[in-house]
């Protein structure tokens, strides 16, 4: 049973985390199980589509309780795509102090960011949905940010490409980092999970397609 504070984790996906060798994911808030009712139900039905009474019947609390964490819906919308925007933006930069200095060659930081943007394909695909649909509906000063973000976002990326692939040119390497964020992000596009093969051979798949666009860009700068 939902404490108002957090849900346990599934045991189903502690067994999934412990196959795949993740670290156990701490139980969500009741802010996040919001968040996250939300951003699927905005991604299957549109965020006019959707009523605050069922996001707060999909967690167990009245609709009139849901303005205890949330102004509305415009404020739960806001909070999704700007803090995923952030979440990629921030972790990005993690992965690359991370995988920084002379023992870690540029070709393992790539891998590192391509790693970081599957498990957000894979782990959120209603947040690409509700990118792609809904990100006009943000106030100006929200979608800005967002914007800021993923600019700044590309550019981790295009610096990370051209020290793997000096002979890339700037421009060419930053259509090459839209074009993989493109790949990526058609996960919402693929069957449904539990039709496609298992996650850890999706993943591998995905960031062999992605250094493969890469190395293609580059190859034809020598």
């Amino acid at each position: 049973m939902s404490s108002e504070t957090g849900t346990p984790v599934d045991p189903a996906v502690r067994s999934e985390q412990a196959a795949r060798g993740d670290r156990p994911v701490r139980p969500r808030t009741r802010r996040e199980q919001i968040l996250g009712e939300a951003a699927r139900l905005f991604a299957e039905r549109g965020f006019h589509g959707v009523g605050v009474d069922e996001i707060g019947a999909a967690v167990g609390i009245s609709g009139p309780g849901l303005y205890r964490h949330f102004a509305g819906k415009d404020a739960m919308l806001a909070e999704l795509l700007v803090g995923i925007s952030e979440r990629l933006h921030d972790g990005g930069q993690r992965r690359l102090l991370d995988q920084g200095g002379a023992a870690h060659p540029p070709a393992r930081a790539l891998d590192a960011l391509i790693e970081g943007h599957i498990e957000f394909a894979l782990d959120d695909r209603a947040l690409i949905t509700l990118h792609d649909r809904e990100l006009d509906r943000l106030r100006d000063d929200d979608r800005k940010r967002v914007r800021r973000l993923q600019r700044q976002y590309v550019e981790l990326w295009v610096g990370v490409v051209r020290e793997v692939h000096p002979s890339l040119p700037e421009a060419e390497a930053r259509t090459a980092v839209h074009a993989v964020f493109g790949l990526l992000n058609s996960t919402p596009h693929l069957s449904r999970p539990a039709a496609l093969p298992s996650r850890q051979s999706t993943a591998a798949l995905l960031h062999r397609l992605a250094r493969g666009a890469f190395d293609s860009a580059a190859r034809a700068y020598g």
